[in-house]
């Protein structure tokens, strides 16, 4: 049995410097060189492996089997989920289907204030949380653009309204591997990001406005602003804390959506609001019936359903009946932490697994909209070649999170980052931030740094939830300065070559987002200590809930086949309808 060593050089200090190489590989390689996700991944895995044999004595053997641990559950079950849910929206975009969808949210207003707000904001949560990985930005402010909005502007305003729904993007990913690197259970960490995020999610609205037209303007438009920020903070807080982290954003910018759209119904603005010269409007908007509407919102409308189902802890007890727990023979109880020896075995839940419901729902929207099997099966291969790179950087990336936490390397670095003290609390979301930064994504950022959190928490004394919890929630901000999101947004608007331009428009807002979120921890930590889950309790209560219900699973499976047969039938009145059109 091979025993961890925290300080293998010694002195905390030259530890931390040596521990510290693959990270700063990882910066060098992203933002300075610039180069491929995937490949500043491989290279990084490979120095992290090399510093937990060379600096830390770790075996050969016991640091492969490591790293093979934590590419296994970046491929499954976060790749999974990742690969699913982009399959999800590209079913709809092949067929048109998101088209139609494009057009019941472009069609609304006229206002560019309100159309920031149900586009760049709501539609963004939405896509944030179905796909996530850019679709969000590029997909709004290619709408934004082609309803009139100046491209640099466009761009910009779409940054920072996907701000909070980075935590919760692609069905959740940032919470979930949050909880696989640090420990925790997911739904503890979702629950204190409850208590984080509602408040950012409330300002961001306003925020937006603000920028637009000023204070005058925000007046102007106070009413549907605050309905829009109220319904999805609301509906974000019940979900996170409640249902867990695969739906909060799909379902909090359902609500809102359909309450600013519901509240437009009845009010609008006296003035309606342009940009001074700004350009003619490039996009054609098209009205569709209702049913149309619905049986294009379908596939997310079933995706919803079932996520919610497979939350249920009835449900949830029975698929888990399925899952292998199979040990890693070689590493399972070989290295020894503390007095301990570490317990490894790879969980494949193969059929409870988020993304198993995800692509049950493309299974069921396919027949719904009728969607061809050789259509189905050519997006699917289309969507496994397209996210291959992504895939190879998850894997990558976690891969580098279990060896360096298996070899000591995070701890040594937690130790040394207790040098902050009793400031910490307001430090960690800067961690987060910076991890965001230079990777492009909340979930790289949680498998780097969130196990560091957990290990420096504990050592200044400071419930590990909420600096775990505070990586993800600080990382949100980075999103809109890190060169790949940055990229992304400017070819969507046709502005490669202006990236310096967008990145000085969001820069000031993202440091300031993130200076709150270290408050609000800060406050946190000290003040309100109430409002952070404990570890125990809360484990015991999810304990306790995993005892089936069967009554309300069978009740709950009930209405969500009713649901489905219902969009069935929607669908196929629409199917022949337009045929007949046709």
């Amino acid at each position: 049995m091979w025993v961890q060593e925290i300080n293998p050089l010694g002195s905390i200090g030259l530890s931390a410097l040596v521990a510290a190489i693959p990270i700063l590989i990882l910066f060098y390689a992203l933002a300075i060189r610039r180069m491929k996700g995937h490949i500043a991944g491989i290279i990084t895995l490979l120095s992290a492996i090399g510093v937990a044999i060379i600096a830390y004595g770790m075996p050969v053997k016991l640091a492969l089997l490591s790293t093979l641990y934590g590419i296994l559950t970046g491929l499954f079950p976060i790749g999974w989920i990742v690969l699913c849910a982009v399959f999800l929206y590209n079913l709809t975009v092949k067929t048109g289907y998101f088209g139609i969808i494009k057009d019941s949210i472009a069609s609304i207003t006229e206002d560019r204030r309100l159309q920031a707000l149900l586009i760049g904001y709501c539609f963004g949560a939405f896509l944030e949380g179905a796909a996530g990985f850019g679709a969000p930005v590029a997909i709004t402010a290619g709408m934004l653009v082609g309803l009139g909005f100046q491209p640099l502007y466009a761009a910009g305003l779409c940054l920072i309204a996907n701000t909070a729904p980075v935590a919760f993007g692609g069905i959740g990913i940032p919470i979930i591997t949050a909880g696989k690197v640090s420990g925790l259970d997911p739904m503890v960490v979702s629950q204190m990001i409850a208590n984080q995020l509602p408040l950012l999610s409330f300002v961001v609205p306003f925020w937006l406005v603000f920028i637009m037209s000023g204070w005058k303007g925000t007046k102007e438009v106070f009413a549907p602003v605050f309905v829009t920020a109220a319904s999805f903070s609301v509906t974000m807080w019940f979900v996170a804390k409640y249902i867990g982290p695969e739906l909060p954003n799909i379902l909090s910018a359902l609500v809102s959506i359909v309450v600013l759209v519901s509240f437009l119904k009845v009010w609008k603005p006296k003035n309606i609001w342009r940009f001074p010269n700004e350009p003619a409007a490039s996009m054609e908007v098209k009205k569709h019936p209702m049913g149309r509407i619905v049986q294009a919102w379908t596939p997310f409308i079933v995706l919803t359903v079932l996520i919610g189902d497979w939350g249920i802890s009835g449900i949830k007890y029975l698929l888990d009946q399925f899952t292998l727990a199979i040990p890693m023979i070689g590493l399972d109880k070989a290295i020894l932490v503390g007095s301990q020896p570490l317990e490894v075995v790879y969980k494949f839940n193969w059929l409870g697994a988020a993304g198993t419901a995800i692509l049950i729902a493309t299974i069921i929207s396919a027949l719904i909209l009728r969607i061809r099997p050789g259509t189905y099966v050519s997006v699917f291969g289309e969507t496994l070649n397209n996210l291959k790179y992504s895939l190879t950087t998850i894997a990558c990336v976690l891969g580098f999170a279990y060896i360096a936490n298996f070899a000591g390397i995070t701890p040594t670095l937690g130790q040394a980052l207790t040098v902050t003290g009793s400031f910490f609390p307001f430090v960690s979301p800067f961690l987060g931030w910076l991890g965001v930064f230079v990777t492009g994504s909340d979930t790289s950022a949680n498998a780097l740094f969130c196990n560091m959190q957990r290990i420096t928490a504990e050592q200044i004394d400071v419930n590990p939830v909420l600096t775990v919890t505070a990586n993800t929630s600080g990382g949100v901000a980075g999103k809109m300065i890190s060169p790949q999101s940055i990229a992304v947004a400017c070819a969507s608007v046709n502005l490669v070559g202006k990236e310096s331009d967008l990145f000085r428009f969001t820069v000031k807002h993202s440091l300031l987002f993130t200076a709150i979120m270290g408050i609000v921890v800060y406050v946190q930590a000290y003040y309100l200590r109430g409002m952070v889950p404990d570890v125990i309790n809360t484990s015991a209560v999810t304990q306790a809930a995993a005892a089936p219900d069967q009554g309300f699973s069978i009740i709950a499976l009930a209405v969500s086949i009713t649901i489905m047969v219902v969009l069935g039938l929607v669908a196929a009145r629409q199917s022949k309808s337009y045929r007949e059109d046709i």
